[in-house]
Order: structure tokens, then sequence, then C-alpha cells
């Protein structure tokens, strides 16, 4: 401003004219920094078509192969710029035009603030918050699960044009089986079941990388957005009575790995062609996940075609040092992991420690090299090396794109889906509505809007808590916390109580919050946290007619004593239902929903946990031990509420219609290598042609008929059974599921497609898939088929 006024005196301008001058130059000055801050906000890219320093590199020509791009970059860079790349926060490397980049951010059920990618502080102040994944999963529906990643995508895009992300890699699905029911982290996952979690992994990631339901259309290789399956492997507890993840050694056998722990991500990677994976903090029989090259290189990308980057967990390769000493120095971290197959770390491990590794002649620089390959593919992948993201592709997805009047009506069609019905004596639900009706609701869960969300959670386009989408049904609502808070230290059983007696109806809204359930907190225990358990039972003795209980957790509960009590006339279970949660339980409630969730996870009773250490990783029990199991497949104690659990408002009546083949020969001379032992024969799949398995594929029509009054939609379940409870074989498992749209009366015939090679077969404990000779049967409610193999 000195200068420019120095100028303007300097040229004796008539005073007039120097005002108009000089009011110009402050319209020039505030523009040119509106154009810096306009200039800072826009999104980090590089090969900048302006600048003509870059417009020579290979690396820039977008005509080129991108292997051959990333060869030209890689070969142009210093060791110190090469070290630099090898971290979350890659610097920018202003001499090549490379601009900087954030590898963690996070999108588990919808754009997150968690992470260091995602800014909420532009034009773009919200995202469409999803319910947890752990709900969502209760809807059985891959389809929605698609379409979920589909808007979580497009926001996303929307946030990097608009200058409010830093990249565009975003750390989700948790596709780890929910193997315990006092995890923390269990509401991110999918459930327990392997076949669910996978296919939502598959779902999840093609909607996300803008592939199509059904993959393929990423033949080109071009990224929307990049996901990452995490977290690889045996990865389910967080902080238990004095263990922590840091340092856990997960004992798993080769069984279990087979069945249960590593088929969602092999279905990431072959299926959904996933382009990111993260390597879990845990050892797995003594070796850290990070620097197992069994699992990162042979496994990942030897026998499933992994072709992506590989990112540790935060501060992961630092323990495998400073906590695990699996690694005497921190060189040998930096080599173990980079020798593994691992890329790039979330931290500054390798940032620190790569260059000396290199300089001691631990490491060759070829082995970063293959790590910078991997990283800079998936950049170029998402158009980041391709110039001003303005002129390509997604360049015009903008922040009217964001929070859409369509995205929330899918956060509400994914709450009503997921919810699930646990009881209705008497038809209590959905409840009447008349000017006359007066309803009372309680609990610490009623009037709040973050506990809806879960973890990893973003800004919510909108707030609507359940306490005020009930009262947009029934006026005559009266409010009480009944808890000081979710923990339930202190409770105001009287106050509940006068004003339950007063209504006509009372719901109580209870259950568990991020303070009794998160990342780095593991339960101790499955009942109502406090003094729950006394409100919920004083206030249903006090009132006219029975209750309805609501309850909102990740994990399961037991609520035995709800479930046979008869003044407890219903109970909905919501997960943390996502921003418009609260409006899809006053739906359910007040009968403008049907709800058709089904459970995702076994409930167990309280007395689980005295046999099952959490660091038990064994699915199986062990009759010798008292040891129950884990999960519908291998648990063979009582349940609360069993995997797959859920009532309607109306009633699904099932039939099976047709099954194109139902027996099955081998010939034990050629056809399959044949495994016996003292109770069964089976057949080995790795042994069987691939035509042959793909030959045997049969078809399997089921009719769903809705004997009920109310239209509704329904996840229909295909299990299959064994011969024989030998050698580990799982009780019965999912093989397929369908979600259908009925009206009252109405039918659908579902149809599935199975393979024998790999809906009838089991893991032996050598981990290999076997078919057993002997009747199978496929099961649907309470109808089964047989499946001879002879």
């Amino acid at each position: 401003m000195n200068g420019t006024h120095s100028s303007l005196q300097s040229h004796h301008f008539p005073m007039k004219l120097r005002g108009i001058v000089a009011t110009s130059s402050l319209w020039v000055t505030l523009a040119a920094l509106l154009l810096i801050h306009t200039e800072s906000a826009r999104p980090p890219f590089s090969c900048d078509s302006s600048n003509p320093s870059t417009r020579a590199y290979p690396f820039c020509n977008k005509t080129l192969p991108i292997p051959h791009r990333v060869q030209d970059l890689v070969t142009r860079l210093t060791l110190d710029e090469k070290v630099s790349q090898l971290v979350n926060s890659a610097p920018a490397i202003p001499r090549l035009g490379v601009s900087a980049y954030q590898w963690w951010s996070e999108a588990l059920h919808g754009v997150s603030r968690h992470g260091k990618g995602v800014q909420f502080n532009g034009t773009i102040k919200s995202a469409t918050m999803f319910p947890q994944v752990i709900l969502t999963a209760g809807a059985f529906d891959s389809h929605l699960w698609y379409r979920i990643g589909q808007v979580i995508a497009v926001e996303a895009r929307a946030m990097y044009n608009e200058g409010q992300a830093m990249g565009m890699t975003f750390w989700a699905p948790n596709i780890n089986v929910f193997r315990d029911p006092r995890w923390g982290r269990g509401q991110e996952t999918p459930g327990e079941d392997p076949l669910v979690t996978g296919r939502y992994a598959v779902s999840y990631v093609r909607g996300i990388q803008g592939d199509s339901l059904r993959g393929g259309k990423l033949k080109d290789g071009h990224l929307q957005a990049s996901a990452c399956c995490k977290h690889f492997t045996a990865y389910d507890l967080d902080s238990w009575t004095g263990v922590n993840r840091f340092g856990f050694d997960a004992h798993v056998t080769k069984q279990d790995m087979a069945d249960t722990y590593q088929p969602p991500f092999q279905n990431c990677v072959e299926q959904g062609q996933a382009s990111g994976i993260m390597c879990a903090y845990n050892r797995v029989n003594g070796v850290p996940n990070c620097a197992d090259y069994n699992l990162l290189s042979k496994t990942a990308r030897g026998q499933w075609g992994f072709q992506g980057y590989i990112a540790s967990d935060c501060d992961a390769v630092a323990i495998i040092h400073d906590v695990q000493g699996y690694a005497k120095l921190p060189e040998d971290a930096v080599v173990d992991v980079l020798t593994a197959g691992m890329d790039v770390n979330c931290g500054s491990y390798l940032k620190k420690y790569t260059k000396s590794a290199v300089q001691q002649k631990k490491l060759s620089e070829s082995a970063i090299d293959r790590a910078l390959h991997n990283l800079f593919t998936v950049r170029m992948r998402l158009g980041l090396f391709n110039g001003s993201p303005n002129e390509q592709l997604m360049g015009n997805i903008r922040p009217d794109q964001v929070c859409t009047q369509e995205n929330q009506d899918l956060a509400l069609e994914a709450a009503r889906n997921g919810i699930v019905l646990l009881k209705n004596s008497a038809r209590l639900l959905p409840l009447l509505r008349t000017e006359a009706m007066s309803l009372a609701v309680i609990g610490p869960n009623a009037n709040v809007t973050q506990t809806l969300l879960g973890n990893y959670e973003g800004p919510p386009c909108k707030n609507v808590t359940i306490l005020q989408a009930l009262q947009g049904y029934m006026k005559n609502t009266m409010y009480h916390q009944g808890c000081n808070a979710v923990n339930c230290t202190s409770v105001a059983i009287n106050e509940a109580v006068n004003i339950a007696k007063n209504t006509d109806y009372v719901l109580l809204v209870m259950g568990l919050d991020q303070s009794q359930e998160r990342e780095s907190h593991d339960r101790v225990d499955l009942v109502l946290p406090g003094k729950q358990k006394s409100l919920i039972l004083s206030v249903a003795k006090a009132t006219k007619k029975p209750i309805v209980l609501v309850l909102l957790s990740g994990g399961p509960i037991d609520v035995s004593f709800a479930k046979d009590h008869k003044k407890i006339g219903s109970i909905l279970w919501a997960g943390y239902p996502g921003e418009a949660g609260g409006i899809a339980i006053a739906e359910i409630i007040f009968g403008d929903q049907n709800p058709g969730g089904r459970l995702p996870m076994t409930w167990y009773p309280k007395d689980y946990i005295r046999t099952v250490q959490m660091t038990d990783m064994r699915m199986r029990p062990d009759p010798s031990t008292d040891y129950p199991g884990r999960t519908y497949r291998f648990y063979n104690g009582t349940k609360v509420f069993e995997f797959g659990y859920g009532l309607s408002y109306s009633n699904y009546i099932y039939e099976f219609k047709s099954v194109t083949k139902n027996k099955f020969h081998f010939d034990r001379s050629s056809t399959a290598k044949v495994v016996k032992n003292s109770v069964a024969v089976g057949y080995l799949v790795s042994e069987m042609a691939t035509e042959f398995c793909h030959s045997s594929k049969f078809s399997v029509t089921v009719v769903v008929e809705n004997a009920g009054e109310m239209a509704g939609k329904h996840p229909v379940l295909l299990f299959a059974r064994p011969p024989k409870l030998t050698n580990g074989n799982a009780m019965k498992r999912l093989v397929g599921f369908r979600t259908v749209s009925l009206g009252a009366g109405g039918r659908a015939e579902v149809k599935f497609t199975l393979n024998p090679c790999e809906h009838l077969s089991e893991a032996n404990k050598d981990g290999l898939m076997v078919i057993e000779e002997g009747s199978h049967y496929l099961v649907v409610g309470d109808k089964e088929y047989p499946i001879s193999i002879t």
C-alpha cells in the first residue's frame, strides 16, 4: 500500500482523482487478497498446465499409460524426496510441480471430520451422515450399501473440488468380523458373518470407487475416490482389562483364518478391486501384520492379485520396535515393513528412519521405489496428476451435490431398513395416534443428536433427536431424561414414574453411547450401564399399558429381563441410526414404516463373558474346557437373540419352489482329492478343476409371501447346514441373502445361485476347503431342502 501511495503522490494527481484511484487501489488489493485466498483454497493437484516447467515431463502426459508415468516420476526423485512421500502427510515437491497429499481421510458412514485430509471450514459445513455400519448391515441389502458408497464418494469429490480435502483416499470400510460382543469398534463393522462382511465390502468399495454394482466398470483404472479395507487381519480387540491392540498377539488357527478372518479381505480385493488395504496394529501368531511378507505380499498381492497401496494403521510401524520389540532398532522396523510390502506409514516413523536404513545398507532404494510406484499409481488413478480438477471428468461436482434431499432420503431409508424389532407382545406397536392420546418419552438417549451418529462421524446435514421426531407425531408428549447420562450413575426414578403414570403410552430410549464403546475402549460386560435397568423396571411397573423400549448401541446387550417382562411390550434395536435415525424410529413406532431389519450379530447372555476371554481368538467350541465358541456359526450356548432375528408388523411365509440340482456325485478316482478321517469323507476344493466348480453351479428359488396386512421390506436369508458337526464344521452358515419389497398379501420369487465348491464346503484344520459327503441342507426360515453329496 505504501509503495502504491508514493507512486500516486509522485504523479501529482488532483485530490478528487487521487481518492478515486486510491479507492481503486484498495479494490485491487482486496481482489488480490481474495485471489490469494481462492488459490490457497483450491484442491491440491500436480502437473499444472499453466506451469511451463512441468509440461515436458512424461509423468504429466495423460496419454501415456499410468505405469510409464509413475516410472518417470519416481526416477526423477532424490532419496530425500522419496523418503518424504512414505508418510500420510506427503509434502509437495515444488521443483517437479508435485502437490502435497494427505493419505488419511475417513468415510466410514459419511465423509468424516476425523483424519487429517478433510476440513468442514469452507463452503461445505456438513455431509450426509448415514447410520453406523452395524445398523446398515441389518438391512441385508447390497444395493443399499452400494448407493451409500456412491453418495459418500460424490460428497467427498465435492469437498475436494472446493479445496476442503487434501486427498481422496478414504480409510474405510472396516471389515473385521465382529467376533467378540465387547469390542468397542464392532459398531463400525457389518457384523459377525464373513459372507455379509465380504458382500458389504464389495458393495461399499464399488460405490466409493465409481465402479458399477456388479463390477467391471473400472477397466480404465480411474477412481472417483479410493477405498481402503481395514484392518488386515484378525484385529478385533482394542483395550480390554489391561490388554491393548498395540501389544496383542492374536493366536489364530489356520482353520479360523480360512473361514472367518480372511474371506472378507479376499472379497474386498478380488471382487471389490479395492485400491487400498490397511494393515493392523496387532501381531498374528507372533508376526506384526505390517511386517508380514506372507500376509501382504504373498497373500494379498500374490494370491489375490491386489493392485493398490498398503497403509499402516497410525503409528503401527513405531510399535513394532517401541512396544512389541519385534524389531531391535528403528531402522529394522522400517526394513521389516517395506520388505513385507507395506507402502505408506500413518505417522512419521518412515520419515525419520528410512534414509538411515539405506545408509546403513539394511534397505535397498529399490524397496522404496516399489512402495512409491504403488502410491503414485493410486494418486494418478484419482486424476490428481492431470492438471486442474475443474477441467477433469469429475470437476463439475460442486457443493450443491452435498446434503441434497436425495442423499438425506437415502440416510432415512438406510435407518428405516436396518432397525430391528426384537419384541412386539400383543402387537403393541404400531401405536395408535389420536388428538387425545399422550406419550411419555424417557431416557438419556431420547433428546441427543451426537449419539445417533456413532463414531467416525462428521457434522450431519441436519440434527433431529428421537424426542423431536416423536413430537412431530404426537403433540401431547412429555419428556424426562431419567438418568444423569448414559452411564446412569444417578437416576430420577420418582420423576420418571410420575410422568409415565399420567400418559397413555410410555417409550424409554436407553442403551449405550461412545462413552461405553468406542475405539480404544472395549466393554467389560454385556448389560445396560449403571441404573438403566432399575429405571426401566420401575417405569414398566407403574404404567397402565406395556411400555416400548428403544435401544441404541453398536454391540449386543443382554436385555433378557425385558424380553421376558410382560409390561415391556416392544423392544426396538436402532444401532446408531445416523442423522435421520430419530425420524426413522418415529415412523416405525407410529406405523408409517414396517420394520424389516434383522440382527447382524448374536446377542449373548451376560454370563458369556465368564467363560470367554476376549483374547481367545478361537471361533470353534472346545467341550473339554467349556469354551462355547463364537457367533451363530459355532456358539453352542443359549442366546438372548440370534443372528438374523427380526420381527415385522407382517408375517412372512417361505417355501422352496425349485432347486435345479440337488445331487452331486464325485468320482473319487479322478474328480477331486479325497480327504478322510474317522467320521467323514470329503473332497479338497483346491484340487478341483475351475471348470468343474463353475459347471456345478445351481439355482435355488424361494417363494416369499407377505401374509400380513402391511407392506414391508424383508431380507430373505438362506443358510446351509452340513451333514455332521465334525472337524469343526459350522452348525449352519449363511450362503445367500436378498431383500424383497412386498405389499400386503404379496408374493415374490427370490433366486439364489450357489456353487458347492464355495457354499457347501468347510475349512479343515489345515485351512483347506473341503466338501464333505452326505446330506447337506439348505435352510430358509423353518423350511429345509436336502442336497446330496455322494
